[in-house]
């Protein structure tokens, strides 16, 4: 007689998994297709001549090559930048780039200008894209996490332009993912952050609010020594620069007219979006500062609330960070990588709540559909993100679906 031996029935549970694996896997395919695809076309880092591709990176080179000539306030100077810029790949004043970056950044700058231009565009990602890869990883704290960080939409914005995005994103979320066992290293994280202050402004406050005092110390003489190092290297000279066009820099962002237009759809805060709707402004400087003003005391109430998983706490921090400031690009929302990371570590460990794969996955969607529409992508994925930490919060203190997860 034969005995038959039933299949084993595969749960919902396994499937919801498999398939989240397979949507992250098929991301990342797609981001490594379409960028063979686009080197191949000679549309990255070099053109079909063999000349450097005017793009993000040639801002930071040039900067990189006046610091080394003795001459790194110049930088800050439009005309003198500009030439600079021209120099590496000529392009048109419309498409000018200038360097905004507080003068600790030129240094990098200065390192990635002693090789060649295409040599140092590949270094500056081989160097950014790991720290990426393993803060997510760590962040999830399990091999899936490889999958997240290489399929998150975000990587080609950065990949393409060699912009900055895998350095903030790093640098956030290392700051968060060591703050209750390292707090000096997640310090050191912040002080380094400080190459872009934008995103460092709520830090202070919600530490304190945690009591992470330790943190803050590291933070603020990771800060003072990197500017010191600045002035020892460079002298003071490009601070006096930096702070003098600062000014000018503001109104040419955020006023829309200078000579050079402002394209609102790629910015991707509050602001933009009210200007680029076609308000004015005074109107979108009063939305940006009330939900700025909003996101603060949300997150310090949060902070404040021992009962909630800190995952959730720091998920909604890297969120808060991109709501609060009005100068966020798409290549800068790397960051809400961050915050997909730590949600999908409690997902790791009680399971996904119900609809939350379907909501990371629209996030996605709405990146990749993004160049198609010429809109703002950055508010609505947020605005995903925070209903998202909102259901978990919820049902993490009892409320109705408490015990609707389902374990991986």
């Amino acid at each position: 007689m034969t005995v038959g031996v039933a299949a084993p029935t595969r749960t919902p549970a396994a499937a919801r998994l498999a398939g989240f694996h397979l949507a992250c896997f098929g991301l990342l395919i797609a981001n490594i297709a379409y960028l063979a695809a686009l080197a191949i076309a000679h549309g990255w880092i070099l053109d079909d001549r063999g000349a450097p591709i005017h793009t993000d990176f040639t801002s930071v080179y040039a900067a990189g090559r006046l610091a080394l000539e003795g001459n790194a306030a110049a930088a800050y100077d439009w005309t003198l930048h500009y030439l600079a810029e021209n120099a590496v790949s000529a392009h048109s004043a419309v498409d000018y780039l200038g360097w905004h970056y507080p003068p600790p950044f030129l240094m990098i700058a200065a390192l990635l200008a002693t090789l060649a231009y295409t040599p140092a565009f590949l270094v500056w990602i081989a160097a950014t894209l790991p720290l990426y890869l393993v803060a997510i990883r760590t962040i999830v704290g399990d091999r899936i996490g490889w999958l997240v960080g290489g399929a998150f939409p975000c990587l080609l914005p950065n990949v393409i332009p060699g912009q900055n995005g895998f350095l903030t994103a790093s640098l956030i979320g290392g700051a968060l993912a060591f703050l209750e066992q390292n707090p000096v290293v997640a310090g050191f994280c912040l002080g380094l952050l400080t190459y872009k202050p934008q995103f460092g402004i709520l830090f202070p406050l919600l530490l304190a609010a945690g009591g992470h005092w330790r943190a803050i110390g590291a933070a603020a003489i990771t800060a003072a020594a990197l500017g010191l190092a600045t002035v020892l290297v460079f002298g003071t000279s490009p601070w006096i620069e930096f702070l003098h066009w600062l000014p000018r820099t503001s109104r040419a962002l955020f006023s829309g007219e200078s000579q050079i237009p402002t394209e609102w759809y790629k910015f991707q805060s509050m602001y933009a979006l009210v200007r680029l709707l076609g308000g004015g402004a005074t109107l979108a400087w009063a939305v940006q500062l009330a939900l700025a003003a909003a996101t603060t005391i949300a997150l310090g109430v949060l902070w404040r609330r021992d009962r909630l998983p800190y995952e959730l706490k720091a998920a909604a921090t890297a969120t808060g960070v991109l709501l609060v400031t009005p100068y966020v690009y798409l290549y800068d929302l790397t960051v809400l990588a961050v915050a997909a990371a730590f949600l999908i570590r409690l997902a790791v460990v009680s399971g996904f709540a119900r609809g939350e794969a379907a909501g990371l996955a629209l996030i996605a969607a709405l990146f990749l559909f993004m160049p198609f529409f010429a809109m703002p992508v950055g508010l609505p994925a947020a605005t995903i993100m925070v209903a998202l930490m909102v259901r978990r919060a919820y049902s993490s203190q009892g409320g109705p679906g408490a015990q609707r997860f389902v374990a991986i």
